[in-house]
């Protein structure tokens, strides 16, 4: 009986060895050089177990690996236990990822952190910049992934044109997915020319309003340079998916955004429907010479875009709809988006009429405003900040922020100390709570700048001390009229007992 247990539990326990065995390999300073040259390529963590960062990525790195089997292996290095590797290749801040090719660094791992993401650029990274297709199948398996693909066609594939595309692939190999073919049938179907390139956009973005390809102009010569522009100005066409992994590529200019339950995996047919319903809006204000990027993002992975929108994140039947430009403003669209699109039509004529208002997060004003620090929201940051006749220093701090609180008795002391002088204003902002100008750049708590009288649009980042005594130093240097600074009263001095 013993036995026949014992036996069941060596089982369970090599079942449960093989459930939740890894696909990652676990390096350490003892392996880590020579297995690593056993690999064309591999892409290595860098981490240490107590990193918030680290236990974020580790789910998103596991799936990661476990689809890039055969293609390319996946490895992680504990650096609190592996200190010689980490040293040798400079691990400063964790995770850090970094690709090698033949047990050599290529360089840093600057993809998504999801695992699709990171499935997208290593398939990108592993093998040839640039596929050979030998096949129309080959091709068509190529041109089918979710991602868009670009093919040159060549009938010669040793000449000046094709290598000028080898050299665009290599250089964008991270970002763009490349093929090259020189079969006869392809050729003559894509460039009867003999040689061209054409980008082909996911089949799953198929849609009445555009082409599902663009081909390089036949009038312009193929050179590296003029192939990442082709790319870039018609990769995403009228409407793309917005993603995670591709965000970057797509924010940054003047974007309407329709956010609604988008799944291209689970539900392609609804997901396009409300798509098609922005790109049919789109196209007509395109068309008529009105210019402006747009884009559709799954209302929960966005959600943090949605709700600094002030709009609803959770889930919803129709889209809630998002506008914002290049400069950082942002419009909303108020009316609910119609099945035939005519309150998206309605919203983008206003906008372009000018009659749609600036939408800004904003805390109420506050009443009494008297302090000797000023209290500044986004609705009186216009009033108080860019008031050109005044001087102002502004923090930016976050509620929570530990350095903020640390921070806080002194500043209140340092309004104190100009509380007389009235062309000097010390002034503060809860930047989680509010909407911050663009020309402010604020990524850490506290974040203090001064914007001095007469120039508000380029303020200055005051990167000193944190002493009161600080502060006045740097007034007295950069304000345009000097502090007047009241001075600390003197102890009345007590008056010697009479014997």
């Amino acid at each position: 009986m013993t036995r026949i247990l014992l036996s069941g539990l060596l089982l369970l326990a090599a079942a449960a060895s093989t459930t939740w065995a890894s696909d990652v390999l676990d390096l350490t300073d003892d392996d880590f050089d020579s297995v690593v040259p056993q690999h064309e390529m591999m892409l290595i963590e860098f981490y240490a177990p107590w990193c918030g960062h680290c236990k974020k990525l580790a789910p998103e790195y596991e799936e990661a690996a476990t689809k890039l089997k055969g293609t390319a292996p996946l490895a992680k290095v504990d650096c609190t236990a592996n200190s010689k590797v980490c040293n040798k290749y400079g691990v400063s801040g964790y995770p850090t990822l970094k690709i090698f090719r033949n047990g050599e660094e290529s360089g840093a791992y600057d993809g998504p952190r999801s695992a699709d993401g990171i499935v997208s650029t290593i398939k990108k990274q592993a093998g040839p910049a640039s596929v050979d297709l030998r096949s129309v199948e080959d091709f068509g398996k190529f041109i089918g992934e979710a991602d868009a693909s670009v093919v040159g066609f060549f009938r010669d594939l040793y000449g000046t044109t094709h290598n000028e595309y080898l050299k665009a692939a290599n250089t964008l190999r991270e970002k763009y997915r490349f093929a090259h073919t020189g079969e006869s049938e392809l050729v003559d179907k894509y460039d009867s020319n003999g040689e061209g390139v054409v980008l082909f956009r996911p089949p799953r973005l198929a849609n009445k309003f555009e082409d599902p390809s663009v081909a390089f102009p036949a009038d312009e010569k193929i050179t590296s340079h003029k192939i990442k522009t082709f790319i870039q100005d018609n990769l995403f066409g009228i409407c793309p998916h917005m993603t995670e992994d591709n965000r970057e590529l797509i924010q940054g200019k003047d974007l309407l955004v329709a956010y609604y339950d988008v799944d291209y995996e689970k539900n392609p047919k609804g997901s396009n429907y409300w798509r098609n319903r922005v790109m049919m809006v789109a196209k007509k204000f395109l068309d008529a010479g009105q210019k402006l990027n747009y884009a559709v993002a799954n209302r929960k992975a966005f959600a943090h875009d949605v709700t600094e929108l002030g709009l609803d994140a959770s889930a919803g039947d129709v889209p809630v709809v998002g506008l914002k430009t290049a400069k950082g403003e942002k419009y909303v669209m108020q009316e609910e988006f119609s099945r035939d699109g005519k309150a998206l039509e309605r919203f983008l004529q206003d906008y372009f009429d000018g009659k749609v208002k600036r939408y800004m997060k904003s805390e109420a004003i506050p009443q009494d405003n008297d302090g000797p620090v000023k209290v500044v929201v986004a609705e009186n940051f216009e009033d108080i900040v860019n008031d050109d006749s005044k001087d102002v220093l502004i923090e930016f701090y976050a509620p929570w922020c530990g350095h903020c609180k640390n921070l806080e008795p002194k500043y209140k002391e340092l309004g104190e100390k100009l509380a007389n002088d009235p062309n000097i204003v010390i002034a503060k902002m809860d930047a989680t709570a509010n909407d911050v100008p663009s020309y402010y750049e604020v990524r850490g708590f506290p974040t203090i700048y001064f914007s001095p009288a007469g120039s508000k649009q380029s303020p200055k980042r005051y990167e000193g001390g944190r002493e009161v005594n600080d502060f006045l130093s740097y007034l007295k240097k950069e304000a345009t009229n000097p502090p007047i600074v009241k001075e600390d009263e003197k102890p009345k001095k007590k008056k010697k007992e009479e014997l």
